[in-house]
């Protein structure tokens, strides 16, 4: 018996202090002459190994609490055998309040960066200090990915998190900046700089308050009364419009629209008609090159 009872303690330690992320980690690098194979399902391991069993928050989480994604990396370019660059792809899923339905957070790819990485190298958190570029780099997904989960379960609950990325940021050597431009202001207007510029601006504010309420008080209460639902997600969608008029081009948006496109059509099909024709005329707007697609709601 007090064998048994020491496994249920330990079990239980287990489910409730496990970590917060489960983030699935896959790596395909087509065209290698250089490199050893190897040293990439080595790196696939050690990253997922990292996000998921590193502690990011001081909360406490069940397993079916964990917050589920993917991220893919495809190596472009092979300078050496341990110097690459690559895509970044991660996505991550939210669920939905008494639905089998898991609604789509993040959907961002982060192009052509820099990797540099020998065989067990170790990847280590690093949010306040600079260690490596891939240290630093995967401990900003952990802390983003969190303070977005975070901001649609709160009005701006993943602020600390987002000034956890923040500190990444400040932390990040000129000379790493010179080489992986996506941690700068002076690189492309959509990258890691520009992510955390965007969330953190006051002009920004209320899409976060949107982002909020259409997680949280629209889509959570489709089950209950999906006319009201759909109310309060429109009302949220006219925050993150006007958001883009003030701010055009912004990147959160962008990443929004992006997330949510194929949502937003789904959900508005059967909509009225006034809603199918505001929501139709603010999502051409925000999201112009894809604006074809929004016809199903017209």
């Amino acid at each position: 018996m007090k064998y048994l009872s020491i496994l249920a303690i330990m079990l239980f330690s287990q489910i409730m202090f496990a970590q917060e992320l489960n983030i699935e980690v896959k790596i395909v690098a087509p065209s290698l002459q250089i490199a050893d194979p190897q040293i990439f399902t080595t790196l696939e391991n050690q990253i997922e190994d990292f996000l998921n069993n590193t502690s990011w928050t001081d909360d406490e989480y069940e397993n079916f609490e964990k917050i589920d994604g993917s991220l893919n990396i495809t190596i472009k370019q092979e300078y050496s055998a341990s110097s690459f660059s690559a895509d970044f792809f991660f996505q991550t899923l939210r669920p939905v309040y008494n639905s089998n339905y898991v609604t789509q957070l993040i959907n961002y790819i982060d192009k052509n960066v820099p990797l540099n990485y020998t065989n067990n190298q170790p990847i280590r958190k690093s949010i306040d200090s600079y260690i490596d570029n891939l240290s630093s780099l995967l401990t900003f997904y952990a802390v983003t990915i969190i303070a977005f989960d975070y901001d649609s379960f709160s009005p701006a609950g993943g602020e600390k998190y987002f000034q956890q990325g923040q500190n990444i940021l400040n932390s990040i050597p000129p000379a790493v900046m010179e080489q992986d431009d996506n941690w700068s202001n002076k690189g492309k207007k959509r990258n890691r700089y520009y992510l955390i510029e965007n969330v953190l601006n006051p002009r920004v504010r209320n899409y976060r308050q949107a982002f909020y309420e259409y997680h949280r008080q629209g889509l959570d209460g489709m089950a209950e009364d999906s006319g009201k639902s759909t109310a309060i997600m429109t009302g949220a969608l006219t925050a993150i419009d006007q958001v883009h008029k003030d701010y055009p081009n912004s990147m959160i948006v962008q990443m929004f629209v992006e997330s949510k496109r194929d949502e937003i059509i789904e959900i508005y099909k059967d909509a009225s008609r006034g809603e199918k024709s505001k929501v139709y005329e603010m999502m051409v707007r925000m999201d112009p090159s894809n604006a074809n697609k929004y016809s199903a709601i017209k």
